[in-house]
């Protein structure tokens, strides 16, 4: 694996290799809960390029915790994108560094797009959205996690797809023509999305298995130990207390009420039709 794994271990300076790139691969048609990306024939096992995007603002595990899985996946390369090769800080103040440009990182097998705060700043960002356009074209698999989805329906990749997002974020997805489906990861074609911030992992350990079979990820995920047992039922709006629910709530709520606008623009720009008070598209159940 083409990492710099020490020096991220040891610095908190998230670094991707630059490598020479490789020609994507066109849509998947099939809609698939979990579609094999692993190309038939002879070039199968062929180099892999995993790209992630990094901005001002975001949640850091909602890289760092697909970067932990895919960083793994055999035969890879992993790079982390942004503007600039300058350090951003995530919204909690963790610093991390991209080593590629946008313009010139190669084309990418995998694309993960994160989500957190910063996520806003980026939804009339047109250099960032082609960006995401261009390589969604020609990678394998599109990877958000968390609120990375609405980035990814602001770049118009969402219309007609299943997707999942975080819970808070969850009755936007509507906007940007995407069919929610309640599920902490959601495959539809070559679109992987996640919910909420550490189900990027799970997410990851999916794509992982898309990419290289399920004995890959499985060693992935025993490598990493990666068995959770929370102390807590809090992890859902579902099993979360009341009163845990309505303070997390509150205590979004002005970033809840900018996205929601942010949203209604959208939908009127990509000519999906938002009813008189609001939206509430019919959600799916996606069998496990």
């Amino acid at each position: 694996m083409d990492t710099r794994r020490d020096f991220l271990q040891n610095a908190l300076t998230l670094t991707g290799a630059l490598a020479a790139g490789t020609p994507g691969h066109p849509l998947l048609a099939d809609e698939a809960s979990g579609a094999d990306l692993s190309e038939p024939g002879s070039d199968a096992g062929r180099h892999l390029h995993i790209g992630a995007l990094i901005y001002p603002r975001m949640d850091q595990i909602d890289f760092t915790g697909p970067f932990e899985v895919l960083s793994r996946v055999p035969g890879s390369t992993f790079h982390v994108t942004w503007k600039e090769k300058r350090p951003v800080r995530d919204h909690k103040g963790l610093l991390l560094t991209p080593e590629e440009a946008l313009d010139a990182i190669p084309p990418l097998d995998v694309l993960v797009i994160p989500g957190g705060p910063g996520q806003e700043d980026l939804m009339d960002d047109e250099v960032v959205l082609s960006f995401v356009r261009a390589q969604a074209a020609r990678a394998r698999c599109v990877f958000s996690v968390c609120t990375g989805a609405l980035i990814c329906g602001a770049a118009g990749l969402l219309k007609g797809a299943r997707a999942t997002t975080h819970w808070g974020a969850f009755d936007l997805l509507g906007y940007y023509g995407a069919i929610p489906v309640e599920r902490r990861v959601v495959v539809d074609g070559k679109l992987v999305t996640a919910a909420g911030v550490t189900a990027g992992i799970d997410g990851a350990l999916r794509v992982a298995a898309m990419l290289r079979g399920d004995r890959a990820a499985e060693e992935i995920q025993l490598g990493i130990e990666y068995a959770p047992e929370p102390p807590f039922r809090s992890g859902t709006p579902s099993s979360a207390p009341p009163e845990v629910l309505e303070a997390v709530r509150a205590r979004i709520s002005d970033l809840t009420l900018r996205r929601l606008s942010t949203a209604k623009r959208f939908a009127k720009k990509l000519g999906v039709e938002v009813e008189d008070g609001g939206i509430r598209p019919k959600v799916g159940k996606e069998k496990p």
